[in-house]
């Protein structure tokens, strides 16, 4: 981002996740709550990040696993005469995804939970922040216009 950009920006998908990684931005005289606030932020994107690429890393070797495991099965090469891949039909895949769900389905339950943690963090302290950046505006106008 720009220096004087006063945003967050938001990146092009990551490769192994496909979330959007966030640069945050990091106001000069940020207080030690939106500090706190910022750095939960960026916990989370890093555990996000994490979980979903090495999910997703297991998702396509198992994947791909599979379609070999019944391709081989019934005789068939992985690449046809012209080079094209082969892919197995609908009802075959769906079992895979159903098996893989299946056997995945702790992992998610935990990282779900982990997910409504960080984030209900992040809430609480977003409402902190707006609450004190409230108080410091009528502070402020309070101020002003006494004078």
């Amino acid at each position: 981002p720009p220096a004087h950009s006063r945003n967050d920006w938001i990146g092009p998908p990551d490769k192994h996740s496909n979330l959007r990684p966030v640069i945050f931005y990091v106001p000069p005289e940020e207080s030690p709550l939106e500090r706190r606030l910022r750095e939960a932020r960026q916990e989370a994107q890093a555990c996000d990040q994490r979980f979903w690429a090495r999910h997703n890393r297991t998702f396509r070797q198992e994947k791909e696993e599979f379609i070999y495991s019944r391709l081989k099965a019934k005789g068939v090469e992985m690449r046809d005469e012209t080079g094209q891949k082969a892919t197995l039909n609908v009802e075959e895949m769906a079992d895979f995804y159903k098996d893989f769900l299946s056997k995945n389905f702790r992992k998610h339950m935990e990282y779900n939970r982990d997910w409504y943690k960080r984030n209900f963090t992040i809430t609480f302290l977003m409402g902190q922040v707006a609450l004190v950046r409230a108080l410091r505006r009528l502070r402020w106008k309070k101020k002003n216009v006494g004078n």
